[in-house]
């Protein structure tokens, strides 16, 4: 039988401050954080794909890397972009792509905390 791989099931950012990260992918992106999670990350349900913000690996120096997250996307669904990209604007954090209609329906892509970029479409 050939091996195979059904794809990513799982992801996580390494942070810098992991408590201000996962109050931010609580309170503006809107994630739901899972109880009793690994003690190093904290977990959200996302759907099909569970996504973490988590403490560095051991030996990582995340102020040593240029641009966390550089050449990789991540999106984020929300039936409600719209409402997201208001509430991600109204404290302040960066936009890197206003909302346009695209393939995915409305999507738009702002920076975390530690500058990761995320973008959130509502379906399409």
């Amino acid at each position: 039988m050939e091996a195979t791989t059904a794809g990513p099931d799982f992801v996580s950012f390494q942070v810098r401050d992991r408590a201000t990260s996962a109050k931010f992918y609580q309170d503006l992106v809107g994630l739901t954080p899972l109880p009793g999670s690994n003690p190093a990350a904290t977990v959200f349900s996302a759907g099909d794909v569970a996504f973490a913000v988590r403490d560095p690996f051991p030996g990582v120096d995340l102020d040593a890397i240029p641009e966390l997250g550089a050449g990789i996307g991540v999106w984020f669904y929300s039936a409600d972009a719209a409402g997201v990209h208001a509430r991600l604007v109204d404290a302040g954090v960066e936009v890197v792509q206003e909302p346009i209609e695209g393939p995915f329906g409305l999507q738009f892509s702002f920076r975390d905390p530690d500058g990761y970029v995320i973008t959130v479409h509502a379906g399409g």
